[in-house]
């Protein structure tokens, strides 16, 4: 009989600010898990957005879950050092023929959007929001590589009918679930690649998870619908899958989620205010 795979878990936050209870929440039960089971837990900077991510935040991130009580096995991956990473896997799901380039703004985007919506048959809409139109996959391949030689700004989308059409049916094993169903077509033509950000949060988290052996994704529910496209990356570069585990999340007293952009307390506000980190694992939800 084969042995078991130890189990390696991850946090893997970016750092567009201080962490605060939620984050902790997130971090403690993945490094729980890991540390009962005799597994590994890592930690990934996810930082390939540079207009929001800054080194201050970073080591800040690593000063608060130390403070926490939390450690990690291995050096903390930063995505920013590994674009050219993420350039291998654009380019070879590129050679396939599943991804095109787009030029539309947000503002193209939202007109056709608009447009679509005197047709309500056309109007769809996936989990984050109208589905792009597929304005840029009409476009031929001669007018793809004059734009592009002309220096046009443009993203990288999968063209998602192709890339489906090209697996198997798709599931994912949720704990205390079993296996669900995938349907990573609701998420229409996604974007893995733009100008201001080299590769997408979708392709880096998958590649990621891949070459690090995470074998239980531990993560916040708002992120389960993004795990059917997460199995289509997957599937598609022929990454191992991982087992998933999606945990409730923390809210305020007025029940919304804990999140930067509401300023939420973080955990510098907690220490500042003589929170011990027993106390602060408390508030998360996770007690000693």
């Amino acid at each position: 009989m084969a042995a078991t795979p130890p189990l390696v878990t991850r946090f893997a936050p970016s750092p567009t600010g201080l962490l605060h209870l939620g984050h902790a929440h997130s971090a403690l039960q993945g490094w729980r898990r890991a540390r009962e089971a005799g597994g590994r837990f890592l930690l990934r900077l996810e930082d390939i957005d540079p207009g929001r991510c800054r080194p201050d935040f970073a080591d800040a991130i690593l000063e608060d879950l130390a403070w926490l009580g939390l450690d990690w096995d291995g050096e903390v991956r930063v995505q920013s050092r590994h674009l050219p990473e993420y350039r291998a896997a654009l380019d070879a799901l590129a050679a396939r023929g599943l991804l095109y380039p787009c030029f539309c703004t947000r503002a193209d985007i939202a007109r056709e959007v608009a447009a679509s919506a005197a047709a309500p048959h056309l109007a769809a809409v996936g989990p984050d929001g109208p589905l792009y139109p597929g304005t840029c996959r009409r476009l031929s391949e001669d007018e793809r590589a004059a734009r592009i030689a002309r220096g046009e700004a443009h993203a990288l989308r999968l063209d998602m009918a192709r890339a489906v059409s090209s697996v198997p049916p798709l599931s994912f094993e949720e704990e205390g679930q079993g296996r669900l169903r995938c349907d990573p077509a609701r998420f229409g033509d996604a974007v893995l690649a733009r100008k201001d950000a080299p590769a997408s949060y979708h392709l880096c988290v998958t590649h990621d998870d891949a070459l690090q052996g995470v074998t239980l994704v531990t993560r916040g529910e708002d992120l389960k619908p993004a795990t059917d496209l997460h199995r289509l990356l997957q599937a598609l570069m022929g990454w191992p899958e991982p087992a998933y585990a999606h945990h409730g999340l923390l809210t305020d007293a007025a029940g919304r989620r804990l999140a930067k952009r509401d300023r939420a307390a973080t955990l510098r506000d907690l220490r500042a205010a003589g929170r011990s980190p027993a106390e602060v694992r408390a508030l998360a939800g996770v007690p000693d």
